[in-house]
């Protein structure tokens, strides 16, 4: 069920994000294919420090439950995936949000 939520610069390509960080999230083996949403975010309005540097930045939100080292595998797996990318002056960084079960609501409309 992760909600993979990928922030980036616009100046990067957003499909071959998506597709980096759901295999990514797949190759950690905590999900099934169809459980895994992704989306991103571009942004032509940012700034790190005083310089204007590419960034990946994912934010992989996931119910409640699992360990601290199964979260540490999808965070390294998705990170593994985007170096794969072989971008150059990027900052690339990954983090891993539970959401509480009992607060988390869903229903899928037909």
């Amino acid at each position: 069920m992760p909600h993979c939520i990928i922030e980036h610069s616009d100046d990067l390509d957003e499909q071959q994000l998506i597709n980096a960080v759901f295999e990514g999230t797949l190759a950690s083996g905590l999900f099934e294919e169809q459980d895994i949403k992704t989306r991103t975010q571009a942004f032509s309005n940012y700034q790190s420090a005083r310089s204007r540097q590419s960034f990946v930045h994912v934010t992989s939100k996931l119910l409640d439950g699992r360990s601290l080292e199964q979260r540490s595998v999808l965070s390294q797996a998705i990170l593994t995936q985007l170096q794969q990318l072989q971008l150059s002056a990027v900052s690339l960084t990954v983090e891993v949000l539970e959401i509480e079960k009992a607060s988390y609501a869903k229903i899928v409309l037909a």
